[in-house]
């Protein structure tokens, strides 16, 4: 904590069983008891930092502004400047949220982007734009304010709440404790997706590995998805990668290998499977590594671009559809040995292939679509993977 931070200490409670939500009867004084006792006993601490000191706090890599908190939304120029524009008001801006992982060092819960906003414009790494009331200091960096204006801003603080080490007994506990605050800090504002919950929340060596694979240019063809080598500002542009779309369907690759254990819904189905897969070892992550490369970029040398799209009479021939994606992906990957067969055969395959998906729009038994996207039980998935596996038995 810096030098000339003012501090509060304070105890939130919280109990443990957040996720049984079914009716609990208690007597008043048992309330209290439970009351009293604090299954969870969140210890805060609050601190003001001058704006000037950010800069050398973020450089003393004591604060962490962690990607697995992380998301995909990034602020810029206008708004990064609005936000300057508000301190020089003294407009209120809420506090930032910090975990202290070990003693003095702390993890960036929420306020990322206010924290890196300030300490870009302290580098002059941006000029002033889009101001509202400040209008003539639009083209300025920091080092070119006047000089009441800077110090004007140097005296403005930002307040931080602090969660400290102490708060959790355990590591299992400590990640609990991060579960809630995160979702309660996230709860008023833009929803998350699950995948940007997953990534804040489950951030382990697996998914990792799911936002590393996302990158590969012959999966982001297929999805439509900016190249990693255009740059930032052209990925940001794409709803899909601000909302961590594309590390999802990485992650249903893996997790649909092991379609024995699916059950509904399909999100919590995803979270279990990246909570058990960040613990695999090393051997076992690049093993698995390796079978998405080759699977992914054996589906495009065979069907293209069009790999994922269903046929243009059914619907927008843009849109590569999930349904066709997760069994098109395991029924490839469990024929990765016979690569050579599949490639010889690619132009057949790929003829043949956009007949067979005029096919999937014709109704079962049960008057449903077999590709429906609304159906995703183990059956469904099942019988899907099914009839892909059979079409490609002929070219092997």
């Amino acid at each position: 904590m810096s030098s000339n931070s003012h501090l509060i200490l304070g105890e939130t409670f919280i109990s443990h069983n957040r996720l049984d939500i079914s009716p609990v009867f208690l007597s008043d004084n048992e309330i209290n008891d439970k009351y009293k006792k604090g299954e969870i006993r969140i210890v805060t601490e609050q601190a003001r930092y001058p704006l000037d000191s950010i800069k050398t706090m973020l450089d003393s890599k004591k604060y962490i502004r962690n990607p697995e908190y992380q998301r995909r939304k990034r602020w810029d120029d206008t708004r990064k400047s609005r936000l300057i524009e508000s301190f020089i008001m003294n407009v209120p801006i809420p506090p930032i949220f910090l975990y202290e992982i070990d003693y003095s060092i702390y993890e960036v819960m929420d306020g990322q982007q206010r924290l890196t906003a300030i300490y870009d414009f302290y580098k002059g790494k941006f000029k002033l734009e889009g101001l509202e009331y400040w209008q003539e200091l639009n083209g300025r960096k920091y080092q070119d304010l006047p000089e009441q204006v800077k110090r004007g801003i140097d005296r403005r603080y930002l307040s931080s709440i602090v969660l400290l080490q102490e708060t959790a007994k355990s590591q299992e506990e400590a990640e609990y404790l991060k579960q809630i605050v995160f979702e309660r800090l996230n709860s008023g504002g833009e929803k998350l997706t699950p995948q940007e919950t997953r990534n804040a929340l489950h951030n382990g060596k697996f998914n990792r590995l799911c936002i590393k694979l996302a990158e590969n240019d012959s999966f982001r063809k297929m999805w439509n998805l900016p190249l990693e080598s255009e740059g930032e500002e052209k990925l940001l542009e794409s709803e899909s990668y601000r909302r961590m779309e594309d590390v999802e369907l990485v992650l249903r690759f893996f997790a649909y290998r092991h379609v024995d254990n699916l059950k509904s819904p399909v999100d919590k189905f995803l979270d279990e499977y990246l909570k058990q897969a960040n613990d695999y070892s090393d051997e076992t992550i690049k093993s698995l590594e390796t079978l998405f490369q080759e699977t992914i970029n054996l589906i495009y040398s065979v069907l293209g671009d069009l790999a994922f799209i269903p046929p243009k009479e059914k619907r927008d021939r843009k849109t590569p559809l999930k349904t066709i994606y997760d069994p098109l992906m395991q029924v490839f990957a469990n024929n990765i040995s016979h690569k050579e067969s599949l490639i010889k055969n690619k132009t057949l395959i790929k003829k043949n292939l956009y007949l067979a998906k005029e096919l999937l729009y014709i109704k079962e038994e049960n008057n449903r679509f077999l590709f429906d996207g609304r159906y995703n039980n183990k059956k469904d998935v099942e019988a899907r993977i099914n009839y892909f596996h059979n079409f490609l038995q002929s070219y092997i």
